[in-house]
């Protein structure tokens, strides 16, 4: 029996309680249908007239009238609190991609905490979107088509070494690391980038008008295992 709350054949548009405008929720309810909230994201869909499929985390900041508005069947209360709301959200989601917005917020300590979370849940194969740039962890191999000169950053969250095509900066035999070198600021310069990782923990960093060719890659048949869960 599947420990999943919500199973889905579309991707998943997650909302959190950081701020969401309404272009951002029709751009991204538009490749992923389904929603779901992370605690207090509920409040947000609901004042745009939306209802979420399940509403996950600890909910102490879901507000009493949402609370009062969505089915019983629609709370799940996850108590614990070594997570945060995003993780615990991100690990009860099967879908083929996530699309996470309300989570890139202006304080350093809860962007490392999502971070952290896309590093750890990298087979969930979340997006995260913020006002300029989008975000995902790097499975052990990924082909993008992006367009010369987009500007591609790559941010260890451990020591990683890889391999990259296509980039102005090849990342051919550099020791990447938290605490070292790391990848930011790089560039395109082919209409493909193929990238391989002999480790989790690498985060990719692409403009936001390139989120359609991250779903497409994050989609793609015979993907190599993300190698997180």
């Amino acid at each position: 029996m599947s420990s999943k709350i919500v199973q889905s054949t579309n991707g998943i548009t997650l909302v959190g309680g950081g701020s969401v405008t309404a272009r951002d929720l029709r751009m991204a309810i538009g490749r992923a249908p389904e929603m779901v909230a992370a605690d207090g994201g509920a409040d947000r869909l609901l004042r745009a007239g939306l209802t979420p499929t399940a509403v996950i985390g600890d909910l102490d900041s879901l507000s009493a009238a949402a609370g009062a508005r969505l089915s019983p069947d629609r709370l799940h209360r996850i108590e614990e609190q070594e997570t945060t709301d995003f993780d615990k959200a991100l690990r009860s989601i099967e879908a083929p991609f996530v699309l996470a917005l309300g989570f890139a917020g202006a304080r350093m300590d809860h962007g490392l905490a999502v971070f952290n979370t896309l590093v750890r849940r990298a087979g969930c194969r979340a997006i995260v979107i913020g006002p300029q740039d989008i975000a995902f962890a790097a499975p052990a191999e990924i082909a993008l088509r992006l367009r010369s000169g987009d500007v591609l950053s790559l941010f260890p969250f451990a020591a990683v070494r890889g391999e990259s095509e296509g980039l102005e900066w090849p990342i051919d035999g550099l020791d990447l690391a938290p605490d070292g070198r790391v990848g930011t600021s790089n560039r395109v310069a082919a209409g493909r980038v193929h990238l391989r990782f002999d480790r989790p923990g690498m985060v990719v960093i692409l403009p936001r008008r390139r989120l359609d060719a991250a779903i497409r890659a994050l989609s793609a048949p015979g993907l190599p295992d993300a190698r997180g869960g």
